[in-house]
């Protein structure tokens, strides 16, 4: 696909996991603050409903339907970047699993490895397939949803899985000192979003923080042009 003067002149940010929640929140709004948005998730028809919304307030999108498990098609959409716009200026990487709450010592074993082929290693796929794309933007900006769960008693597949991407995310932040790419960590609070409902079945979820201030939040904060391996506690 070839280039267009708009596609030329709008950031382009890549969303993944973008169907729902957090992630359905910063595509809104990075899309009206003008950007470009590449929309990944594995939904067709949340994501068709992303668009039309888009769509409707003025903006502009390209839908992604893909698990990211999927090697090969992570390659493919790093090389459709690549030959549309030839660069990335922003990553908001928001796709997650929730396995089910279990015992360390009950966790399922298809639990476990989905947790990790999501949470995990795709994290490390998506960095390997960016990092060239990123790199060829003036200033870029990777931002991982992160979250501490860390040896918090049940949550050991999730948290587990989750710090494996931390390790992963702080090792690319420390391996790009003197390239444009500013890597972050966002710590975003209790939203009312599916995979905290997993979680949490009978909370209430009108004590939570709305996803769009948390998605407003964030992007104020990526404004203000942080300090590489910043942890952003919205």
């Amino acid at each position: 696909m070839s280039n267009t003067a708009s596609d030329a002149a709008s950031p382009v940010t890549l969303i993944t996991g973008a169907a729902r929640g957090l992630g359905h929140a910063l595509a809104l709004a990075e899309a009206a603050r003008g950007a470009h948005v590449v929309a990944l998730a594995r939904t067709v028809g949340a994501l068709e409903e992303l668009d039309d919304a888009i769509r409707a307030a003025g903006g502009a999108a390209t839908l992604v339907p893909l698990d990211i498990t999927d090697d090969a098609g992570l390659s493919r959409l790093g090389a459709a970047l690549h030959a549309r716009w030839g660069r990335l200026d922003r990553w908001l990487h928001c796709a997650a699993h929730a396995a089910p709450c279990a015992p360390a010592s009950h966790a399922d074993e298809k639990d476990v490895d989905r947790s990790f082929a999501v949470n995990a290693r795709a994290t490390q796929r998506l960095i390997r397939v960016l990092d060239p794309l990123l790199r060829a933007s003036p200033a870029s900006q990777a931002v991982l949803m992160d979250d501490d769960r860390a040896g918090e008693a049940y949550f050991g597949a999730y948290a587990a899985s989750k710090a494996a991407a931390r390790a992963w995310w702080l090792a690319w932040a420390q391996e790009t000192p003197r390239t444009p790419v500013t890597v972050l960590r966002a710590l975003p609070p209790p939203m009312p979003t599916a995979l905290r409902a997993r979680f949490y079945p009978g909370e209430d979820r009108a004590a939570l923080t709305p996803c769009a201030r948390v998605a407003a939040a964030l992007l104020a904060a990526l404004d203000a042009k942080p300090v590489r391996g910043a942890a952003l506690k919205l």
